[in-house]
């Protein structure tokens, strides 16, 4: 740990102690504070979030804000226990608890972590999860065996954007920053007439990127360059029948060009890559509250053009007489649509006397992906088409044993038809039949405390792996299980002025699916890079997550998390015939923590926060580890009566901290060094201070 974060550490802790007790004997002769109550909305029922028996995180509007935060891996690190992966110019895809993708190249993926976006479903593609006109980002940590299924093994991010109102209201955003940056945002929103309410919000995001490019003497190969839209209709058709309707583009066309041989941010590419996302998403929700029962129709449809790419050999031809030039690109079309019915109880409806909510569901998706890969080693263009369907039914009862104590059971039961096809003759089509639920006992210790314990069970389903020359063998893997046992209290403390949350889990992972990856050399000299998955192994995975939210003062609030965290493997040999039993799992940090303080002094509010994380493994099949490392980050903002301006910093003490890595252990992929074996990183966003202005119109 850096000296200066050190002591910032030590300084906030002596502050929030010293605070609390000044707070705890002013609590009751100031005026009342409360910490204002946070609706889940991920969940079958919009609940309070400390009302949920499970561990739960939600990034408000104002987390975003605080942060001048763009995209959701800006806001990652603050998240007990969750964790993200590059390779990438945005993050694609997310860890929690240990569990996770980390990229996808040639064969098709089933994600571990659930990412919807206004009830649509992006997992696995999470490159267009920005921040414009968000309302929050609900974290649900564990698997969500009822209430999502297979996409949903270690957990569900759910992205809310805000909704229409009623009011008439406008606003304008304009940013500028380092590596210049630039942003340029507008909404507005407002009854349209009496029964329908309307909202559109549109931004423009780019930057030049965080790498400079030394052959092409140019500093923009990993540029940023998005555009995010979004309608939103509010519609009242009757007293009891509301319809809600989203229509959402977003067009990422950034560059990639993120590893150097040298290790550095300045790379030797002369055929930079790129990382691109087209999505266009509408959602449709149709809720009717009956006399009898509330019935819920969700609709989701997604169309994604997908194109990635990149300079394999990360150099230039003529770099080394030794040397190779190849480029690898991979462009995707996925199309998916979901449909889901839920018919919920109402108070007319419960049953055994009064004492059991109840619901039933359907859920459907569909999705069919095409890919195309165009590679310096291939004689003519790779092509794929994986496609499924899936159908679940599900159902839940929520049973008032006593006046404190509420038993919640909840199963699902999932069918997936599969077909994959290639160009090189390969064919798949398996069936799958999958069961996941929950058991959770929740106890009111107070009007304010809930005591909770659970069990549940999570799947994914199988697949294939497709790319290079791996033995028939390794070309199938089957279903991974996950029994995951929590314990957690939360309860809101002195006259509601501090959330205190904390929750202790164990997963128990069998037929673990693990990617590894084998370099192979070519006849030329040259390097084939092969990943595979496999069942290959069994872990276990156990921690601790606690969250506190504390207004000390009508002027001053603290807000901390840590999450501690052992994923290791019970068994498991890898792709270099190593035996990794009892080492940790990849990107699972031991440890994330995150401290933060707020101080409002008239219209001037100052924040500053430090989020530090362990270091963690990149890869199963390989040894190289990041290293710890702290951010600090602060934001200084002045809001008028019509207007406000706001300067913010992230990584102020600029460190260097890795965000994917990579080990050739066979070779390296460097002619000057004879391919000596060394690994390879590409760094996370460097000290970047912005202003933001903006305007109530």
């Amino acid at each position: 740990m850096k000296a200066p974060t050190k002591t910032f550490l030590r300084a906030a802790g002596a502050g929030f102690f010293t605070l609390a007790q000044a707070s705890l004997v002013n609590a009751q002769q100031v005026a009342p504070l409360t910490i204002e109550e946070i609706l889940v909305t991920a969940d079958f029922r919009s609940s309070a979030e400390l009302e949920i028996a499970s561990s739960v995180t939600v990034m408000t509007d104002e987390h975003i804000a605080s942060r001048g935060a763009q995209h959701i891996e800006e806001l990652v690190n603050a998240i007990p226990n969750v964790n993200y992966s590059a390779g990438s110019n945005r993050a694609r895809f997310f860890q929690i608890r240990g569990i996770g993708e980390r990229s996808q190249f040639v064969a098709p993926i089933n994600p571990s972590v659930g990412v919807l976006i206004d009830n649509v479903d992006f997992s696995g593609a999470g490159t267009i999860a920005t921040t414009m006109d968000v309302e929050q980002i609900e974290v649900l940590r564990g698997p969500q065996g009822t209430r999502y299924g297979a996409n949903a093994l270690a957990g569900l991010i759910n992205i809310r954007s805000k909704a229409a109102t009623e009011d008439f209201d406008a606003g304008l955003k304009l940013g500028i920053a380092d590596y210049n940056s630039t942003t340029v945002s507008a909404f507005v929103n407002g009854a349209l007439s009496s029964s329908v309410k309307g909202r559109l919000a549109l931004e423009q995001h780019q930057s030049d990127g965080f790498y400079s490019n030394d052959f092409l003497g140019r500093s923009d190969n990993n540029a940023r360059d998005e555009l995010s839209a979004r309608g939103k209709l509010a519609i009242e058709l009757a007293d009891s029948w509301q319809l809600d309707l989203t229509l959402s583009h977003v067009d990422m066309d950034n560059g990639y060009d993120s590893f150097s041989l040298d290790n550095t941010r300045t790379t030797l590419s002369d055929e930079p890559g790129f990382d691109r996302q087209q999505s266009t998403l509408f959602a449709a929700t149709s809720s009717w509250a009956l006399d009898s029962a509330d019935v819920e129709l969700i609709v989701g449809l997604a169309d994604s053009d997908m194109d990635y790419g990149y300079d394999e050999d990360w150099a230039y031809d003529g770099i080394h007489p030794f040397g190779y030039n190849s480029t690898d690109r991979y462009a995707r079309q996925r199309d998916t649509q979901s449909f889901e019915l839920r018919v919920l109880s109402n108070d007319n409806s419960l049953l055994f006397d009064g004492s059991t909510q109840w619901l039933v569901g359907l859920y459907t998706l569909s999705s069919d992906e095409n890919l195309r890969r165009d590679y310096t080693y291939l004689e003519s263009p790779f092509f794929s088409d994986f496609a499924f369907d899936t159908l679940a039914a599900y159902a839940q009862l929520d049973t008032q044993l006593t006046d404190r104590l509420v038993l919640e059971t909840g199963l699902r039961l999932e069918s997936r038809k599969t077909n994959y096809v290639d160009s090189d003759a390969s064919a798949f089509a398996p069936d799958e039949n999958f069961w996941g639920g929950r058991v959770a006992l929740k106890y009111a210790l107070s009007d304010a405390s809930l005591a909770y314990a659970s069990v549940a069970r999570g799947y994914k389903a199988g697949g294939f792996n497709t790319d290079g020359t791996l033995a028939p063998a390794l070309r199938r893997f089957g279903e991974e299980s996950l029994i995951e046992t929590e314990l957690g209290i939360k309860s809101s403390l002195l006259n509601e002025t501090l959330n205190l949350k904390a929750a202790i889990f164990h997963d128990a992972r069998r037929d673990q699916q693990v990617k590894s990856s084998a370099g192979r050399l070519r006849d030329d000299g040259s390097t084939e890079f092969i990943d595979y998955i496999g069942n290959a192994a069994e872990g276990t995975n156990r921690g601790l997550e606690i969250e506190a939210q504390w207004l000390a003062t009508s002027q001053l609030s603290f807000t901390a998390s840590a999450g501690l965290l052992d994923a290791s493997f019970d068994k498991f040999i890898n792709s270099e015939q190593q035996n990794l039993a009892g080492r940790d799992q990849a990107h699972a940090p031991n440890y994330m923590a995150h401290l933060g303080a707020d101080y409002v002094f008239g219209r001037w509010s100052l924040s500053a926060s430090v989020d530090a994380k362990d270091a963690f493994y990149f890869s199963d099949s390989h040894n190289i580890k990041s290293e710890a490392f702290e951010l600090l980050n602060m934001s200084l903002r002045y809001d008028a009566d019509r207007w406000s301006a706001q300067l913010w910093a992230r990584n102020l003490s600029n460190q260097d901290y890795a965000v994917r890595g990579f080990f050739f252990g066979a070779f390296g992929n460097d002619p000057r060094k004879d391919y000596a074996p060394e690994p390879y990183f590409q760094f996370g966003e460097p000290r970047l201070i912005g202003v933001n202005v903006e305007f109530a119109l």
